[in-house]
């Protein structure tokens, strides 16, 4: 059984800045990811990767269509059952950092494992270990993420990202920004999570990364209307 299945999905989006016209973007998208497999989404820039991670994710609703992750459609559900899903079941590493002003790193890493009820002080030991792990120094611990260099808050986004052994992932350029170093533990965390039975759908332009840790690749191309025309 999938862990993430996506289902003749299409999506539109409605230009209210040009009179209301609407543009069909995706169409009869089709995809399905098992526990502890992982696939990368590949295409030219602007054939659609973001928007089906998106999709996944519950920040864009789909025009028609079924995407189920952990039993659960996506699609159709109150934004209640998505907050839900993305605090046990869905984990997301973005490229940009998005977090309270002020809030010093390491509970911004450990507020994914408090959100499931992990006692305050084992978080927050989980967290120093995975920060430590991923070589963020432990002088900027208490410190907010929001005045770090770009590869230091992409390290504390996947740092958040994995703190949680979340049953599926959404990873988006998870190498990017990254030295050789930070990079070889990175790809570590996914081939670990993989092993625990994470399903994983991510954006790789790191195409030796995507060879090293992806077991398939799905071009979106294929879903464009206009490739279909």
């Amino acid at each position: 059984m999938a862990m993430i299945e996506i289902d003749n999905v299409s999506k539109s989006f409605t230009l209210h800045n040009q009179g209301g016209a609407t543009i069909e973007v995706m169409r009869g998208a089709s995809l399905s990811v098992a526990a502890g497999e992982c696939v990368a989404l590949v295409g030219a820039s602007g054939s659609g990767k973001s928007t089906v991670m998106r999709m996944i994710y519950g920040n864009y609703l789909a025009a028609s269509g079924r995407i189920v992750v952990g039993g659960l459609d996506v699609a159709r559900a109150a934004p209640r059952e998505i907050l839900s899903l993305r605090r046990d079941t869905l984990g997301y590493v973005s490229q940009f950092l998005r977090v309270v002003p002020r809030v010093p790193t390491l509970d911004v890493v450990a507020e994914p494992l408090r959100a499931v009820g992990v006692p305050e002080d084992e978080a927050r030991d989980r967290s120093a270990a995975m920060l430590a792990r991923l070589n963020v120094p432990e002088t900027l611990w208490h410190l907010s993420p929001t005045t770090f260099s770009g590869g230091e808050q992409q390290r504390v986004n996947i740092a958040r990202g994995f703190i949680h052994a979340y049953p599926a992932l959404l990873l988006d350029e998870p190498t990017a920004s990254l030295d050789g170093g930070n990079r070889e533990v990175v790809l570590s965390l996914i081939e670990e999570a993989k092993a625990r039975g994470a399903a994983i759908v991510g954006i790789f332009h790191d195409e030796t990364a995507r060879a090293r840790v992806c077991d398939r690749e799905i071009d979106v191309t294929g879903f464009s209307p206009q490739a279909a025309a």
